[in-house]
């Protein structure tokens, strides 16, 4: 394994560097080595030495930077890290091509395990709350509790608005979306982006809405991005038909950390009526309903999802120096 402040490329792939990835003032972008995979790393210095470590998952089509916010609010009870999900943000593809949601979760494994940074607090978006929700289930002595924002846990009914979502990850979607959709600008690709994932996308600042463009047009540039979306998309809906002790609610029932549980009313890609099924789920839940918030309530309300996340370290009996109770829930 190897770290270094600049991302690298696995000498087998040829990856265009199409442009910096932006690091926030205070943040600390660096490129982590490990058998079949490479991870880009987004961290900020903790407030003092001895917190404990914190981890952040994003979604289907996000990256570490959906956290900066949220980690920046917390960096007095935690030493957190955003990573990027393979072959998102600045996380080259993995080397097996494999974007399941096991896949993505063997990854962070991995990350921990390699640096020894288990158990974290675990935060997942989305994509990231269902890749969290297997890494809790199968390996719990890395999870010392677990906050997830609208976790992609198996819907029977699945919102009209997420449809499209579903269908990326069918054969061929990608490809016809590719074509026709090719004369969209990065402005208006954002714009619809934005509409879909928050619950006032007026909300969103004339600076943040630029960064946005900025970061969609690097990454359109890459040549597997819209593979890595396809095949994520896949390994979500692959992940949806499983059943017996693999299915994703079926782990959710032996996850043994403190759980946090956020939900929005306006989320138009996760089920607001699942937040009640997932607090009966989780055996230690604690549900937040924000009935204005949409899919990425970290980042539409950061202040909100820290309080919540500090009484949930409160009431788990969470330390400042990092000795609080790792996955046992309580």
């Amino acid at each position: 394994m190897s770290s270094t402040e600049l991302p690298s490329v696995p000498p087998t792939s040829v990856l265009p560097r199409a442009a910096a990835v932006r690091v926030a003032e205070g943040e600390r972008l660096r490129s982590v080595g490990l058998p079949g995979v490479t991870l880009s790393i987004r961290s900020r210095p903790p407030a003092r030495p001895g917190l404990p470590p914190a981890l952040f998952v994003h979604g289907l089509g996000g990256s570490s930077q959906n956290w900066s916010d949220l980690m920046q609010r917390l960096e007095d009870v935690v030493d957190g890290e955003a990573l990027d999900l393979p072959g998102f943000g600045d996380s080259p593809p993995p080397d097996d091509g494999d974007y399941s949601v096991t896949g993505h979760a063997r990854a962070i494994i991995r990350y921990l395990d390699a640096f020894g940074r288990g158990p974290v607090h675990l935060f997942g978006n989305s994509l990231g709350g269902a890749v969290s929700t297997r890494v809790a289930a199968v390996r719990p002595d890395l999870v010392r509790t677990l906050t997830l924002v609208s976790p992609a846990l198996p819907e029977l009914r699945v919102q009209r608005t997420a449809v499209p979502t579903v269908l990326l990850g069918l054969p061929g979607v990608a490809g016809l979306l590719t074509r026709t959709t090719g004369k969209w600008t990065a402005e208006q690709r954002v714009r619809g982006v934005l509409a879909l994932c928050y619950g006032d996308p007026g909300q969103v600042t004339p600076e943040a809405f630029e960064y946005a463009v900025e970061e969609l047009e690097r990454r359109l540039r890459l040549p597997y991005f819209w593979d890595a979306m396809a095949r994520s998309a896949r390994g979500i809906v692959n992940a949806y038909t499983l059943g017996g002790q693999h299915g994703l609610w079926r782990q959710a029932e032996r996850v043994l950390a403190p759980t946090l549980l956020i939900y929005g009313g306006r989320d138009q890609l996760v089920g607001y009526r699942m937040a009640q099924k997932a607090a009966r789920t989780f055996r230690h839940a604690r549900l937040l309903s924000m009935p204005d918030a949409g899919h990425v309530a970290m980042m539409e309300y950061p202040e909100a999802v820290a309080g919540a996340f500090r009484e949930l370290l409160a009431e788990a009996g969470g330390s400042d120096d990092g000795t609080g109770t790792p996955g046992a829930g309580g």
